[in-house]
């Protein structure tokens, strides 16, 4: 490593977005630690950068301190899909919570810089179409997606309180849907949800009438974007909203995945589950305004990619 190089830790560094942000920053010739306790993250993740002598792999869990001597810091930590984030909710807070004050410990000692991958879930099932980073959201502080919507909403808070008490350099970004390669098969999200069933012909399960919306950003863009956050001009803290902004039905997602996956499958409705948001789109005018920033990679692009490697994986 030379002097003037970027030494980065990257929390949850094996997991979907994490192993694209380390592949992306190791290929700008940083200097990267990868922090996971790869209770979602896998090790296959990252297995094609394991000989790059630019990257250190650390299994650790946030929410103990942790000691390393860095100058960034991205915090992606958290189990991000309701099946793997409510199957330990309490864990899954304080994965939020202490780990955001594990790592802004960290940032605070070492005068790093500290980006916090937070999420559109911060507004909950909003009221405000599409929504902007202005937008306080509708939350349920009790239900069974709380302990990842609520905990993220405490990491936000703790980083602008970092920020305000203690001067640390903070970025906040929230993210929208993403899909990609490397996202988990059965993470049971609705992109890998379809391509699964319709690559093993198994019925396509659309939950309610089809009708709820989403946005779905390809990974690409989407670490272009966090990267631009990291390296944006100190004291633009954000919150920024970072997706796609077109958005599509459930039943128009389903019936592309079927188009471009040769399946034959049929579509099957299911009730929907509790707390499940209506609608979903970011307003990203902020991120265009600061950052330069706007998703490249339509959808039937970005779902060709993700298919192939579907196929490659079951």
């Amino acid at each position: 490593m030379s002097f003037n190089q970027n030494k980065i830790l990257i929390t949850g560094g094996a997991g979907f977005l994490g192993s694209h942000l380390t592949e992306k920053l190791l290929s700008q010739g940083n200097d990267v630690l990868v922090v996971d306790n790869f209770f979602t993250g896998t090790k296959q993740n990252l297995a094609h950068l394991l000989g790059n002598t630019n990257l250190e792999v650390i299994r650790h869990d946030v929410t103990f301190p942790l000691y390393v001597e860095v100058n960034q810091i991205y915090n992606l930590a958290c189990p991000a899909s309701p099946v793997h984030y409510q199957f330990d909710p309490v864990q899954t807070t304080k994965t939020s919570v202490h780990g955001a004050i594990n790592m802004l410990g960290l940032a605070k000692r070492t005068r790093a810089r500290i980006l916090q991958a937070s999420t559109s879930e911060v507004y909950g099932d909003p009221e405000v179409h599409p929504q902007p980073e202005s937008y306080w959201g509708k939350v349920n502080p009790i239900g069974i997606r709380s302990c990842y919507d609520e905990g993220k909403r405490c990491a936000e808070t703790l980083f602008f309180d970092y920020h305000r008490q203690h001067q640390t350099d903070i970025k906040v970004v929230r993210i929208f849907n993403t899909y990609g390669p490397r996202m988990h098969p059965n993470d049971g999200r609705v992109v890998s949800n379809f391509i699964v069933q319709a690559l093993q012909s198994k019925d396509i399960t659309i939950y309610g009438d089809g009708s709820q919306t989403r946005s779905f950003c390809y990974v690409d863009d989407l670490i272009d974007a966090m990267i631009k956050m990291m390296n944006s001009e100190k004291g633009f803290t954000g919150p920024v909203n970072i997706g796609n902004p077109g958005e599509f039905t459930m039943l128009q997602l389903a019936e592309m995945v079927l188009k471009l996956s040769n399946s034959k499958s049929k579509i099957i409705y299911q009730p929907l589950p509790s707390d499940d948001p209506k609608q979903r789109q970011p307003n990203i005018d902020l991120a265009k305004t600061k950052l330069g920033w706007q998703p490249k990679v339509n959808l039937e692009d970005g779902l060709k990619e993700t298919i192939a490697y579907f196929k490659r994986m079951i």
